[in-house]
């Protein structure tokens, strides 16, 4: 497993390639990559709780924003468990945050966006499904195929059902059935498609897109949407709590990005 902030980091990274246009991703994009290409990039136990620290880390990091996650070679973001890991155990070990750290992480405030360098089958798509934004490239292939293998996908149904149309989700939870990444676009689990040798330029100019806003908004923003979506009505969900929103109402970022737009200047975000 690779991770890495932007700030700093040595030539052949994978922020090279937008360094001549903007320069905020050096230091508040970290970049996750798994690095297992030989094993189609399926995760065992290791794998899961590298991928834990790393977004432990991007979590605990107030100098980082956005994380972007991707896979290594061109084959598979991530093929899912390592079966042959897990048939030796005779069971998944998982870290505390579920699958690759992140599927259930429910406290994240700040953005993940997958890079979706090849197939993202079983797990794979479970990471998808757990980060905010992705891209794809086009010749992969996404989906659960766990019933096939005797198996149920835990960590991606609840997130699948809340994010698709009953019909489609249950057809691809129960057939198992692999789709590619232009239906997948369709169906809303993709933002967009990139081409193979530009979608980590394409991710990072989106995360640039996110790092324009505060950071305190950014945060409250997300929370809201997520806490919102818990409450059991449109009303409870405009009378909830949202912490991350109140600490953004009485920060100074609020009153600079007034007087940023009455003054007709950028914004300079201090997160505070």
């Amino acid at each position: 497993m690779q991770s890495s902030s932007q700030r700093g980091s040595a030539a052949g990274s994978p922020c090279d390639g937008r360094r001549q246009h903007n320069r905020r991703c050096e230091s508040a994009v970290l970049t996750v990559v798994i690095n297992r290409p030989g094993r189609m990039n399926a995760l065992d136990p290791s794998a899961h709780r590298d991928l834990q620290d790393a977004f432990d880390r991007f979590a605990e990091n107030p100098e980082l924003r956005v994380a972007v996650i991707s896979g290594a070679g061109d084959r598979a973001f991530c093929a899912g468990s390592d079966l042959a890991a897990r048939a030796r155990l005779g069971r998944d070990d998982l870290p505390r945050c579920g699958f690759a750290g992140i599927v259930e992480r429910f406290d994240l405030d700040k953005p993940v966006i997958a890079a979706v360098n090849g197939h993202a089958i079983g797990g794979g798509l479970e990471i998808v499904l757990a980060c905010d934004l992705a891209l794809s490239v086009p010749g992969a292939l996404f989906g659960l195929p766990e019933p096939r293998v005797g198996l149920v996908a835990e960590g991606g149904l609840h997130r699948l059902a809340r994010q698709l149309p009953a019909k489609v989700a249950n057809r691809m939870a129960l057939t198992g059935e692999l789709i590619p990444a232009a239906t997948a676009v369709g169906f809303g689990l993709v933002n967009g498609l990139s081409e193979p040798g530009a979608i980590m330029a394409d991710a990072l100019a989106l995360a640039d897109e996110i790092l324009a806003g505060a950071p305190l908004s950014v945060g409250a923003t997300k929370e809201m949407m997520r806490r919102g979506l818990d409450a059991p009505t449109l009303e409870a969900a405009y009378r909830g709590a949202y912490p991350a929103r109140d600490r953004m109402l009485a920060s100074r970022d609020a009153d600079e990005g007034i007087a940023a737009f009455l003054e007709k200047r950028p914004a300079i975000w201090k997160g505070c």
